[in-house]
C-alpha cells in the first residue's frame, strides 16, 4: 500500500505540475522540468535533510519513469480537462495526502522525534509546489490564505493519533491520506481559510 500510495502521489504531482506549465503556456521541455520538479521536490529537499543520499529517485529510475508517463497522460488528455484549475486541483489534493504520509514514514523509518516526522511530511508534500508555483512566477500556494500546509500538519498529528491505536499500517496509511484529500476538498467548497494579515 505504501508504495502504490508513492507512485500515485508522483503521478499526482507530476501532472499537477503539467497542467499548471501548459496553463503557463510554456513549451514541451519547460512543461517536461515543472511536471518533474513537482513530483520529485519534496522528497529530494526531504531526503538531503535526514542524510538519505543519493536521493529517492536516483536510486529508483521507477519514478522517473512514472514521472514521464504522467507528462505524457497529461499533454495527451489535456483538452478532455475541460476545467484545467479543477483538474489541477484535484491532482495537487491528491500529491498532498500521499507526500504527507511518504514524510511521515520517512521520518519514523530514521527514528526521529513525531513533531520531526510532522515537519518533514509537510515539507515533503508542500516543497514540490513552492517549486512548481515560484517557477511558473506564482506566490506558492502554501504562502496563501488558502488552507494547505496546516491540512498537512493536522493529517500528521491525526497519523499519530491513529497508530497508537495499533492499526495495520495500510488501514494507517488509506485513512489518513483520505483524511488529509478530504479536508483539502471541504476547506475549497467552504472557503475556509486563514485570516491574512492586513498592512495598514
Amino acid at each position: 500500500m505504501f508504495h502504490l500510495l508513492d507512485i500515485i502521489g508522483t503521478m499526482a504531482f507530476a501532472m499537477s505540475g503539467a497542467l499548471t506549465a501548459m496553463h503557463k503556456r510554456l513549451d514541451p521541455f519547460g512543461v517536461f522540468i515543472i511536471a518533474f520538479v513537482t513530483a520529485v521536490g519534496g522528497g529530494t529537499l526531504r531526503d538531503v535533510l535526514i542524510g538519505r543520499t543519493p536521493v529517492g529517485w536516483m536510486m529508483n529510475l521507477q519514478y522517473v519513469y512514472v514521472i514521464i508517463l504522467g507528462f505524457f497522460l497529461a499533454i495527451i488528455f489535456r483538452k478532455k480537462f475541460d476545467k484545467l484549475r479543477t483538474s489541477l486541483f484535484l491532482f495537487d489534493t491528491i500529491g498532498l495526502g500521499v507526500f504527507t504520509l511518504i514524510g511521515l514514514e520517512k521520518g519514523i523509518t530514521t527514528g526521529l522525534h513525531p513533531v520531526i516526522c510532522v515537519a518533514l511530511g509537510t515539507m515533503t508534500a508542500c516543497f514540490g509546489g513552492v517549486i512548481r508555483d515560484i517557477l511558473c512566477n506564482e506566490i506558492p500556494t502554501v504562502f496563501r490564505k488558502e488552507i494547505y500546509a496546516t491540512i498537512c500538519i493536522f493529517g500528521g498529528i491525526v497519523f499519530f493519533g491513529l497508530r497508537k491505536l495499533n492499526l495495520e499500517d495500510d488501514v494507517l496509511y488509506l485513512v489518513t491520506s483520505v483524511v488529509i484529500i478530504s479536508i483539502r476538498l471541504l476547506a475549497v467548497k467552504y472557503k475556509w481559510y486563514l485570516r491574512a494579515f492586513e498592512h495598514k
